[in-house]
């Protein structure tokens, strides 16, 4: 018998069945405020009659996410979590403090398909989608774990959240759920590396939500080698697309531009991206790159980071470079995954 994964179904959903078995419309709130505050077994739902649990149980499961790892920053509150899925698959998700609260940057996928060149998830292969459930166990298990209230949620973990488009739409609207985790569209950001099509329906939305647009380059020649995506979508597409997008929000987009010494990192690049980015509603996120294997690169020095952020000032384009948090517990996703798999691997190749 297939399970139903219960807490990726919406209050109305689970009123819906519950009324087809008789049950009243409570015992669906009751049930939905035990799934968001992240319980892990029908047995824990304690206002609920033991024979309607039981029922549940045989009926529906629970998707969670146990911490397999964790690496806690000494430079900063910075944690770092490997989860295991119900299914035994990896994934990652930081937990980072902020002056505005605590934010948890979240997967959306466990490996990646677009093969970014500087990207350590995308060099690990994919294997699937995660579920809404899989994506709100995340956040669930962290704040669980710290003893915490997460107030902000990042979508830019492993996997690209655009790929996974129906599960990750789902998964906006229960962790905006008044009735659920109630964390506000505002207080998310969606990054995507560019799929052009997606952005669109995205902008159909309105959602009040962040969105991020990984950029990387000012021009095809220079993306193109970075991120396989631009040969479908070039820069041009890309940014049409994102204009549509701030038209139809009315939302500013961030665009995540690593920084990669010798590369992207010229004060030509710099004014050639300004002339791209006039006139947009937007911001330019700078991020010194970390290196990846199978990537020879080495970040950007800080006198050119510098006179990028002061060239991009000077075409009227606004930047910023992202403050690094844990970097001595390798907080890029991709990173301890990766790794992990490899030790695992090791160890067999001993026995």
């Amino acid at each position: 018998m297939n399970l139903t994964d219960i807490k990726s179904m919406t209050l109305d959903e689970i009123k819906e069945q519950f009324a087809k078995e008789g049950q009243p419309s409570y015992r669906a709130v009751q049930v939905y405020h035990w799934l968001s505050r992240g319980v892990s077994d029908f047995s824990q739902m304690s206002d609920l009659p033991g024979v309607f649990r039981e029922k549940l149980a045989a009926e529906n499961y629970i998707a969670g996410a146990e911490i397999e790892r964790k690496f806690c920053s000494r430079l900063d509150d910075t944690v770092k979590y490997l989860f295991r899925m119900n299914d035994g698959q990896l994934v990652e998700s930081v937990l980072m403090h902020y002056l505005h609260g605590w934010t948890i940057c979240i997967s959306s996928q466990i490996g990646c398909k677009m093969g970014c060149e500087f990207c350590a998830t995308g060099k690990s292969g994919f294997s699937r989608d995660l579920t809404p459930s899989e994506m709100l166990s995340q956040i669930q298990s962290a704040e669980r774990d710290t003893g915490t209230r997460i107030s902000n949620v990042v979508l830019m973990g492993m996997g690209e959240p655009l790929d996974n488009y129906e599960n990750v739409v789902r998964f906006l609207e229960l962790v905006s759920s008044d009735e659920g985790m109630n964390i506000g569209m505002r207080h998310i950001s969606l990054s995507t590396c560019g799929l052009v099509d997606r952005i669109y329906q995205l902008a159909e939305k309105k959602y009040q939500l962040t969105l991020s647009v990984s950029l990387h380059a000012p021009n095809d020649a220079i993306r193109s080698r970075l991120m396989p995506v631009n040969n479908r979508w070039n820069v041009e597409k890309l940014l049409e697309a994102c204009r549509a997008y701030i038209k139809s929000t009315g939302r500013r987009i961030t665009f995540e531009y690593a920084m990669i010494d010798g590369l992207n990192d010229s004060v030509q690049c710099a004014r050639e991206l300004a002339g791209k980015l006039k006139g947009m509603l937007c911001h330019v996120n700078l991020i010194p790159v970390n290196a990846v294997k199978g990537f020879p690169c080495r970040r950007s020095r800080p006198a050119a980071v510098q006179q990028f952020v002061k060239t991009l000032a000077g075409g009227g384009i606004n930047a910023t470079v992202r403050r690094t948090l844990g970097a001595d517990i390798d907080a890029s996703c991709g990173q301890l995954r990766r790794r992990y798999e490899e030790e695992v691997a090791n160890v067999e190749n001993l026995q």
